[in-house]
């Protein structure tokens, strides 16, 4: 293993840990950094190249496990699951929250991950989810915030998880972004910045870790003495930049909203456009 291919190993995981839960899109940054600049696959091998992609999902899904660990916890004690608020109004935050906001993307993404995979992976694509999505954003943060009566993740309805559920659906369109469609579809249902953003992060796990560990079921081959380091250097990367990624997003999110990122969608999806194409 050359030291170049963990210097691109590295910076991949950077991309991913940075990208994966900000409303910018993971994965039209990776294919826009790996496909027009790093091409780790002509180091690596496109085999191995894809089984490292997984690998490093791997790794930001272990920082949201780390900032989320009460809530999982808590998530995980069968005294709580379908707990009633004393209000009798509203039901605390539970599993059945993260499985109805996940069964609408999960069903479409089965039914149609080979056409998404051969058609809409690419450069172009990525282009036109970035700035729809960010105009999906812009239009979240000018009409959604008029009406939010939901402040923290413990108000959230089982209405409004499938409500967020079926707009995640729009993030099977790469470069829309998962957290980029699902907060916005919070806040316009009435959710606060914070509490959509919060369930955002939580129901990544679930769909995330049952993805990678699918496709790594069936590429366990590629994990050699040979790939190993590069592997490692880009799992402890894309955690560690996750971690600071997470806990700076959700520090500020409540008050720079999803305007920001929108604007940066748009800038970067011209700024490709013209020196590519």
């Amino acid at each position: 293993m050359e030291w170049y291919e963990l210097f691109v190993g590295f910076l991949l995981g950077v991309v991913e840990g940075l990208t994966e839960f900000a409303p910018v899109s993971s994965t039209g940054h990776m294919i826009l950094v790996d496909g027009l600049w790093l091409n780790s696959s002509q180091f690596l091998g496109q085999e191995v190249a894809n089984t490292f992609k997984i690998v490093i999902q791997l790794g930001s899904i272990l920082a949201v496990v780390v900032v989320f660990r009460d809530r999982f916890k808590t998530l995980l004690n069968p005294k709580s699951l379908l707990t009633l608020r004393q209000s009798g109004t509203a039901r605390q935050f539970n599993l059945v929250h993260i499985l109805i906001g996940l069964l609408p993307a999960g069903v479409l993404g089965v039914l149609f991950e080979d056409y998404i995979d051969t058609h809409l992976f690419s450069v172009k694509t990525v282009l036109i989810g970035l700035v729809v999505g960010a105009f999906f954003m812009i239009a979240a943060d000018l009409s959604g915030v008029k009406r939010q009566t939901t402040a923290t993740l413990d108000d959230i309805t089982y209405k409004q998880a499938l409500g967020v559920g079926l707009i995640q659906c729009f993030s099977l369109w790469p470069g829309f972004s998962r957290s980029g469609s699902t907060i916005s579809g919070g806040v316009l249902l009435g959710m606060s910045h914070r509490a959509a953003a919060d369930f955002t992060f939580i129901m990544a796990v679930p769909i995330m870790f049952g993805a990678s560990a699918l496709s790594l079921y069936s590429k366990w081959t590629y994990f050699t003495l040979d790939t190993l380091p590069v592997f490692v250097v880009g799992f402890i990367s894309a955690f560690l930049f996750a971690l600071l990624s997470i806990k700076f997003f959700l520090k500020l999110i409540n008050k720079v909203k999803l305007m920001p990122f929108a604007i940066y969608r748009i800038v970067l999806a011209v700024v490709i456009y013209v020196l590519y194409f």
